[in-house]
């Protein structure tokens, strides 16, 4: 059981007995003249002393501690709630902090994808011009390789077809 279930207990124990106390003064009380029960006689002071000593033992027994676990828990809450608000401040800087490097890293990366890509288009470029030149230096030698056998091919037709005039003449002339 704890304290407080223990002070409950003791509460309605002594509520009851001041209860039946009251009661049996009530019920005991004779009714006799105009005002009844509610004559200013000896019961009157009796009960307010009663309302006060129940007041006192409430106060000490059940408010004070109740309220002190209320004040603590007060106290308990805004802690928690100033550490979360300063958690949450550091949260917001960080993520700050974060997204300002995120930023940074983002735009050296653009730089460098940009920069990658320049080179990349430089080296393409370069090779491709390597390639143009190689290709004209071999169109220029089988240029030049097949004039010089057209050339060869040309000039022994023409002795060919010399020849073969030569031998129509010589047989016609005969």
């Amino acid at each position: 059981m704890s304290f407080y279930s223990k002070n409950f207990d003791f509460i309605v124990i002594l509520y009851r007995f001041y209860m039946i106390n009251f009661s049996i003064l009530i019920s005991s009380s004779e009714v006799s003249g105009p005002g009844g029960l509610f004559d200013i006689d000896a019961t009157l002071p009796l009960v307010a002393i009663q309302f006060l000593l129940l007041m006192v033992i409430l106060n000490v027994i059940l408010y004070n501690p109740l309220l002190t676990i209320i004040e603590e828990r007060k106290e308990y809450i805004l802690t928690n709630l100033s550490k979360a608000s300063e958690i949450l401040a550091e949260a917001n800087k960080l993520t700050t902090q974060y997204e300002q490097e995120l930023d940074s890293v983002r735009k050296e990366a653009q730089l460098e994808i940009t920069n990658s890509q320049k080179i990349h288009k430089e080296i393409l470029e370069v090779e491709l011009n390597i390639s143009q030149k190689y290709i004209d230096n071999l169109l220029d030698t089988i240029t030049k390789d097949l004039l010089t056998k057209k050339d060869i091919a040309l000039n022994s037709l023409e002795e060919i077809v010399k020849l073969l005039c030569g031998n129509i003449e010589n047989r016609l002339a005969i």
